[in-house]
C-alpha cells in the first residue's frame, strides 16, 4: 500500500494593514513575491481594515496570492448577504478565496458595536447554521436553496454571482474545544487546531501543549471518518522568532507563560530558533499532527522569508 505524500507546506501572514510606508496593494504584492501563500485579514472593530473589502482589494492587486478571513464572526453578517460578497470575491479572483469562519469571542467587539453577545453555546449554534447555509449556497449551482434553522431561514435563494469553483471556496474553521473541532471535522476543508479561547483574549497556555494537541487531533479523527485524508490542518503560530539563540528566547517565553521551556519549544503554536531549527520543527509537526499550513503575524513576515526559501530549496 502506497503512503500518501505529505501535504506541501504553505505559509500565511495575518495583516492588520499595510507595511509601514507602503500601500495595501504594494504590501500584499510583497507577500506574493516573497512566497507566502495567503494573506489573512482579521475581523475586529478595533484593528485592521474591513475584511471583505480588504480581501477584494488584495485579490485585485495580486495574481496568485490567496485571500482569506481570519475569521469572520458569524454574528456580524447575515449568511445570505455574506455568501454573495464571498462568492463575488471568489469569482473575481479566479478562485483565490478561503473563508475562515468563527463564532465571535472578543467582548469589546460586541460592546462597541452594540451587537448583543449571546452565550457561547448560542454563538456556536449560529456559526454552525451559517456554515451549512454558506456551503449549501456555494454548492447549489443555479438551483434555489432553502434552509430552516433556529437562527436563520433561507427561502429559495439563488446565489448570484456563482463562485469560481463549483463547490465554492474552501471553508476554514478553527477551534480548541471538542464540539467545534468535531463539527469542523465534518464540515470544514481546513481545520485550525487551536488552544481554547472561550471569550475575549484570555488564553490558557497549557492548552497549547503538545499532548493536548494530540487529544484534539483524536477528536477530529473520530468524527472525520474518510474525510480525514482530504483535510488540511492549519496552525496559527502565536509566538514566532527567528534567532540563533532559541534556548534563551524560549526560556524567557516559558517564564512569561509559567510553563517549562521544553514544553514551549514543543508546542506547535511556537516557532523559535534558527532557520534550520524551525524547518526541522515544521517537518516534525507535519509528521506528528498533519500541520502543513502555518500563519504568522505581520511583524514577522520579512523575518520568516528565509524559512520559506529553505523549505522551497
Amino acid at each position: 500500500m502506497n503512503t500518501p505524500a505529505p501535504a506541501p507546506f504553505r505559509f500565511g501572514i495575518e495583516m492588520l494593514g499595510p507595511f509601514p510606508g507602503m500601500t495595501w496593494a504594494d504590501s500584499v504584492r510583497e507577500l506574493e513575491a516573497t512566497g507566502y501563500s495567503t494573506v489573512f485579514v482579521p475581523d475586529h472593530f478595533d484593528e485592521g481594515y474591513g475584511p471583505v473589502a480588504a480581501m477584494a482589494a488584495a485579490a485585485t492587486a495580486t495574481t496568485s496570492l490567496v485571500v482569506a478571513s481570519a475569521v469572520l464572526a458569524a454574528d456580524f453578517r447575515h449568511p445570505a448577504v455574506l455568501a454573495r460578497e464571498l462568492s463575488t470575491i471568489d469569482a473575481l479572483s479566479g478562485g483565490r478565496l478561503e473563508v475562515g469562519l468563527g463564532a465571535g469571542y472578543q467582548v469589546n467587539d460586541y460592546r462597541v458595536s452594540g451587537v448583543p453577545m449571546a452565550e457561547p453555546g448560542v454563538r456556536v449554534d449560529r456559526l454552525f447554521e451559517q456554515v451549512r447555509i454558506l456551503r449549501g449556497l456555494f454548492q447549489a449551482g443555479d438551483r434555489p436553496f432553502s434552509f430552516e434553522g433556529e437562527h436563520y431561514a433561507i427561502d429559495d435563494l439563488v446565489l448570484l454571482p456563482r463562485p469560481h469553483r463549483p463547490a465554492g471556496p474552501p471553508i476554514l474553521i478553527a477551534g480548541g474545544g471538542k464540539r467545534m473541532l468535531r463539527f469542523a471535522a465534518k464540515h470544514a476543508d481546513i481545520i485550525g487546531i487551536n488552544p481554547r479561547l472561550p471569550t475575549s483574549t484570555r488564553r490558557d497556555p497549557r492548552d497549547g501543549l503538545a499532548e493536548l494537541v494530540d487529544e484534539k487531533l483524536g477528536w477530529i479523527r473520530e468524527s472525520a471518518g474518510d474525510r480525514i485524508a482530504d483535510l488540511v490542518f492549519h496552525c496559527w503560530v502565536r509566538y514566532a522568532l527567528v534567532t540563533d539563540d532559541g534556548t534563551t528566547a524560549a526560556a524567557e517565553l516559558a517564564r512569561a507563560l509559567g510553563i517549562e521551556a521544553k514544553a514551549v519549544r514543543e508546542s506547535p503554536f511556537v516557532l523559535i530558533g534558527s532557520v534550520s531549527e524551525i524547518v526541522e520543527r515544521l517537518h516534525q509537526r507535519r509528521e506528528r499532527w498533519g500541520y502543513s499550513y502555518f500563519t504568522v503575524q505581520q511583524e514577522r513576515a520579512r523575518e520568516f522569508a528565509p524559512v520559506l526559501a529553505a523549505l522551497a530549496a
